[in-house]
């Protein structure tokens, strides 16, 4: 009944048979017809087929659930075996958002590779919501991220905290007026700007320049919008993007300000045609966390990389 599960839960995630399909490296028509027999033995449809996507039927839900215990069961014993082989081989898998996938976990997961290059890493980008649905259905065994995970669900390893700083264009004529409050070459890369004595620029005195801004409902925007009502105004958004990096770079053509995780600035080549801020405000602060389900068994290939996350 089972011997076909990998097959349902990769169309329940892709939501389609020809993308399935494509992933399992077989015909759609022999995906369909083999999923057709699955459910003439189950007397009942596993997929609705009339909606676009297809979802599951009440059968399906009850199938796909236990297939998805089946496989977490199957992975536990996959990584104990491993563990006894001395991490000869094994996987783990890892989710994050662009911005750490693409600047915090390739010096941590080459490092990683160097120790234990038997252990086969797969990484996976997407937003907040979709990472932890992937977490708590056992798809996957971290994920980092800077947004609060259900204390009662996961535990969780802490990667660093991060200060959103203020990049403003150094043609803007405000920047004149704030000098005192800029953080300078050095400062950045000594990470000076950190310091409680460090000080924090008043942003009202940014409340008549442009800004470019990330689409509501993302962390970072959620936040700058905070601090800028904290300072009495509303920003003047003229662009919003998707990702900080891409917000940041565009910044950078000096189209308007940005606020931008100093994780990203120091991981990017600070723009010379920009000029930095230390902001103030509790929304201004966030703390980067590796989270794991609870209770869930460690495999050694996850031990050791929380322990050199620590390291990091």
């Amino acid at each position: 009944m089972f011997r076909y599960k990998n097959y349902v839960l990769e169309i329940y995630k892709e939501k389609s048979f020809s993308k399935a399909a494509q992933n399992l490296y077989i015909s759609q028509p022999s995906l369909s017809a083999t999923v057709k027999k699955l459910e003439e033995r189950l007397s009942s449809p596993i997929f609705d087929r009339s909606t676009s996507p297809i979802r599951l039927t009440s059968m399906g839900e009850v199938y796909v659930q236990a297939a998805e215990e089946i496989v977490k069961i199957e992975k536990g014993m996959e990584n104990y075996i491993n563990d006894i082989n001395t991490l000869h081989s094994g996987n783990l898998s890892i989710g994050a958002s662009n911005v750490f996938a693409a600047y915090a976990l390739p010096s941590i997961i080459t490092e990683f590779k160097n120790r234990f290059p038997g252990v086969n890493i797969s990484l996976y980008e997407g937003n907040t919501a979709t990472l932890e649905e992937m977490l708590s259905s056992n798809r996957l065994d971290l994920v980092i991220d800077n947004n609060h995970y259900d204390s009662a669900l996961y535990d969780k390893e802490l990667y660093a905290k991060e200060l959103l700083l203020l990049a403003v264009p150094n043609n803007f004529e405000v920047c004149e007026k704030t000098k005192e409050y800029q953080i300078s070459e050095k400062a950045l890369i000594n990470e000076e700007y950190i310091k409680n004595d460090f000080p924090c620029v008043p942003l009202e005195k940014f409340s008549d320049i442009p800004f470019i801004m990330l689409t509501p409902n993302n962390d970072t925007r959620m936040r700058a919008d905070k601090l800028c009502k904290e300072a009495g105004f509303r920003a003047k958004t003229i662009l919003e993007l998707n990702q900080q990096a891409t917000a940041y770079m565009t910044a950078s053509t000096r189209m308007g300000a940005v606020f931008v995780s100093d994780m990203l600035v120091s991981k990017l080549t600070a723009y010379d045609n920009l000029v930095y801020y230390k902001l103030s405000g509790d929304a201004s602060k966030r703390t980067v966390y590796f989270y794991y389900k609870k209770r869930k068994y460690k495999a050694r290939a996850m031990e050791e990389f929380i322990k050199l996350i620590h390291e990091y």
